[in-house]
């Protein structure tokens, strides 16, 4: 029996709980009234599981920064319960980066609706 990709299963699966405790944590557990309506995308933990990047969306634009400030603010209260919710030998330093794929995705979404709508030039 191969051990091929077993340790690359276990990081997917930390990701995957961070990420699900995370969730939970930034809707029920921050109370900071600066803190918009979050939702957590992806989270990326390096190989010694020592930094965990936390890809996360607004729901409202307007509310961007105040939320990036409450989540920096919030950093060690949330990598605290996460120790108390997963057990890992060493729970991961956190760093929250603002997801800028689904804007980028679409605005390249309106650029070719922009284009196809355009009448084709005819020769």
């Amino acid at each position: 029996m191969a051990k091929a990709n077993k340790g690359y299963a276990r990081q997917d699966r930390v990701q995957e709980q961070i990420m699900r405790e995370l969730a939970e944590l930034t809707r029920t557990g921050l109370k900071d009234p600066r803190a918009g309506f979050i939702t957590i995308n992806e989270v990326a933990v390096t190989r010694d599981y020592s930094h965990a990047t936390i890809y996360y969306t607004v729901l409202d634009d307007a509310t961007r920064e105040v939320t990036a400030e409450a989540l920096e603010h919030a950093k060690g209260y949330l990598r605290s319960e996460l120790s108390k919710r997963i057990k890992l030998f060493k729970t991961p330093e956190l760093h929250f980066k603002y997801d800028e794929s689904l804007e980028r995705g679409m605005s390249l979404s309106h650029l070719i609706e922009q284009v196809a709508a355009e009448k084709p030039v005819e020769d």
